[in-house]
């Protein structure tokens, strides 16, 4: 074989075009795992964004207030307000066995809200609930506790604040429970702190709102048997829009209007609303997939091509050594462990590069959710390029055992 200066420089130039189109191919395999992974991390940062919204809320929940019916009925003229009170509760517990809890509430907006120099009066609302309330937003006590029957029982005029709330009275911290709050002109012992931070609420955000026993609301607010709302919820497997047909047969027979005049109650069902979520989401995930998936997959076709490239310039190399003693399987092993390397090499520089990037996302946003990529997720990805890799190499390998040293000598 002759080695002379031009062949020396056409060897170097051959190098140097490999070391580029290897580079160029390795970065198809980097972007493709850095988009599958950022995009997988960042899907479920958004997700657990939209859970601190939903926070506590219960999924299953319809709320029933009452409204002015749009149809005629038995003699009863259209246009007629109606107000539901504590029977219904009783009747819909009674009659409807797939209901898990049904809890009334009466609420009020506007009162300014004291302790001390210290006043709250930004869209502060008051509820008036009964224990079971709970299961429909969950409170996140910081301190004390919630309102409970003994309460309801002898009015106590006691209550649960916001985070907001507690914050604008008590700016220095510390337990205020035991401590007495003016809400609008009645003054009420704070007995629990609702650190609750979700946005999805009834009748005010919990960070806004002063819980108070459902009894005495109903005094101090001349409601008598009225009641404004009835939140309800279903037992596990039932389907709350199934039973809204039922339910408004009921109420609709109990206060005289027409069971089809959908204008007289409001059925709001917010399972629908979370059921549009869950498949956004699913539809997401979908979405990435098939994208990052697809981006791979070109990344690895890339690495098959340079490999072909590759064991066509080293078709002598192949044939020598075949002609040495080489087994076909060294061959075989060797161009496969090359093309794994490589994805490996470059996949891992995505895993990384994607895991630095979404921490810098979990920084910025700063409030507790997790944009980030767990280690199974990254162990999987690393199997799967080496998957990836093999079959990328399998082609070129198996071209490479084909060489024969004859024809690889008469090449050169």
């Amino acid at each position: 074989m002759k080695f002379d200066i031009d062949s020396l420089r056409e060897i170097g130039d051959s190098l140097v075009r490999n070391k580029r189109r290897t580079l160029l191919t390795g970065f198809g395999v980097f972007w493709g795992l850095f988009m599958l992974l950022f995009m997988i991390g960042g899907g479920q940062g958004l997700k657990g964004v939209l859970s601190k919204i939903f926070d506590g809320f219960a999924t299953n929940t319809v709320i029933i207030f009452s409204e002015t019916t749009s149809k005629p009925y038995k003699g009863l003229p259209e246009g007629r307000y109606w107000d539901m009170d504590r029977t219904d509760v009783e009747r819909l517990e009674r009659m409807v066995p797939e209901l898990e809890t049904v809890s009334p509430s009466i609420c009020r907006w506007g009162d300014a809200i004291e302790y001390g120099n210290n006043t709250f009066n930004s869209s502060a609302s008051i509820k008036g609930v009964m224990p079971n309330y709970m299961k429909i937003e969950a409170p996140r006590l910081k301190y004390g506790r919630y309102i409970n029957q003994v309460d309801i029982d002898l009015e106590r005029k006691v209550c649960v604040i916001g985070k907001r709330i507690y914050q604008s009275l008590f700016p220095d911290g510390g337990d205020p429970c035991g401590k007495f709050i003016k809400v609008g002109s009645v003054y009420m012992q704070v007995v629990g702190v609702d650190f609750n931070n979700g946005q999805v609420s009834i009748n005010g955000s919990a960070d806004r709102s002063v819980i108070i026993p459902f009894s005495v609301a109903a005094k101090l607010y001349n409601r008598g048997n009225t009641v404004d709302m009835i939140c309800v919820t279903g037992r596990s497997g039932i389907k709350m829009s199934g039973l809204e047909k039922h339910i408004r047969s009921i109420m609709a027979r109990q206060h005289m209007f027409d069971e089809t005049d959908e204008s007289a109650m409001m059925y709001l069902n917010t399972e629908q609303i979370f059921q549009i979520v869950d498949n956004l989401f699913r539809g997401l995930n979908f979405l990435v997939w098939l994208v990052g998936l697809g981006t791979l997959l070109a990344g690895c076709i890339g690495v098959s091509n340079i490999m072909m490239v590759t064991v066509k310039e080293r078709t002598t190399e192949i044939g020598i050594r075949r002609a040495i003693g080489a087994m076909p399987g060294e061959i075989l092993s060797q161009i496969i462990s090359e093309s794994i390397a490589l994805t490996l090499a470059a996949g891992s520089g995505g895993i990384v590069f994607s895991v630095l990037l979404l921490q810098i996302f979990e920084k910025a946003v700063n409030d507790g959710t997790v944009f980030q990529i767990s280690f199974s997720t990254a162990v999987l990805a690393a199997a799967m390029l080496a998957v990836l890799g093999a079959l990328a190499g399998l082609a070129p390998a198996l071209r490479a055992m084909a060489i024969k040293p004859v024809d690889a000598m008469r090449d050169e």
